[in-house]
């Protein structure tokens, strides 16, 4: 198992870096060989399924990860999101949080345990340091 945080101040308003961050099929963007879909289509509220699908073909896997809180920022009032992964392969949770940031800029914080059976803690740390950072800054960036 391993608990990693993420910090970034981002030059968006609260709700632009919510909105970007919780664009859930643009995740699988900058995770390789991963799209993202969501159950139902439509708006995220709690009950929504995240489903993360890695791999190639019929040699992968699903991420399911259930939205157990879905409060977006209000008016200097910090979002929360949680997700709860409720997959075979990979377990844990994830918390993305915006806070109202210095000069009008937004704090985001991206809180993370996983555990991934017979992957060793510390390389997974390491990766999903990175992998994640990537996609966190990818997000915030727009791109």
């Amino acid at each position: 198992m391993v608990t990693f945080l993420l910090e970034r101040t981002a030059p968006l308003s609260q709700d632009e870096a919510w909105r970007r961050l919780t664009e859930w099929p643009r995740h699988g963007a900058s995770v390789p060989l991963t799209r993202v879909s969501v159950v139902p289509p439509g708006p995220t509220a709690e009950g929504t399924l995240v489903v993360a699908r890695s791999g190639v073909g019929p040699l992968g896997f699903d991420d399911p990860m259930e939205v157990t809180v879905w409060r977006p920022p209000a008016e200097g009032v910090s979002g929360l999101c949680r997700l709860e992964k409720r997959g075979r392969v990979v377990r844990g949770w994830a918390e993305l949080e915006v806070h109202p940031g210095p000069g009008g800029r937004a704090r985001v914080i991206w809180r993370e345990e996983l555990r991934v059976p017979l992957f060793p803690g510390p390389l997974l740390g390491v990766a999903a340091r990175s992998v994640f950072g990537r996609t966190l800054n990818r997000l915030l960036r727009g791109t």
